[in-house]
């Protein structure tokens, strides 16, 4: 099943909308969604600290940051 990472963290409201916007996609199109805790790494902190939430595909690394919509989705997945 492929898979998609969403980068998050604790009690940003912005990355539980971007959630509710993904997920019904993710599940017709049969993707994966995993959710990647920005806090538990200065790396990822560092890269995707002002961006979040960013959706990212785990084959080739493309990813959408926020804002987005189900466009956007599609056309990251396709």
């Amino acid at each position: 099943m492929p898979q998609v990472l969403l980068y998050t963290t604790l009690g940003c409201h912005l990355c539980d909308d971007a959630l509710a916007i993904a997920q019904p996609i993710l599940d017709k199109k049969g993707w994966r969604v995993s959710l990647v805790e920005i806090a538990d790494s200065p790396d990822l902190v560092d890269k995707y600290g002002i961006r979040i939430p960013v959706l990212a595909r785990v084959d080739n690394q493309d990813e959408i940051g926020w804002p987005f919509g189900a466009g956007e989705i599609e056309r990251l997945l396709d």
